[in-house]
């Protein structure tokens, strides 16, 4: 499954050997019980980077 944050394209796909899904972006990878908490992670991954980046 492909979704999108802003202009990134983030893959989020069932954990074989766990239960769960996880979400692969930006050299970034989350891991939820659901597709939508492990895209819900992303978006708090992505903006904890983007706030580094800043400083």
């Amino acid at each position: 499954m492909e979704a999108k944050i802003g202009h990134l394209k983030v893959a989020i796909f069932g954990i074989k050997n766990r239960k769960g899904y996880a979400a692969v972006c930006c050299e970034h990878l989350t891991e939820g019980s659901t597709p939508q908490e492990a895209h819900e992670r992303m978006v708090k991954a992505l903006r904890r980077t983007n706030k580094k980046e800043v400083r």
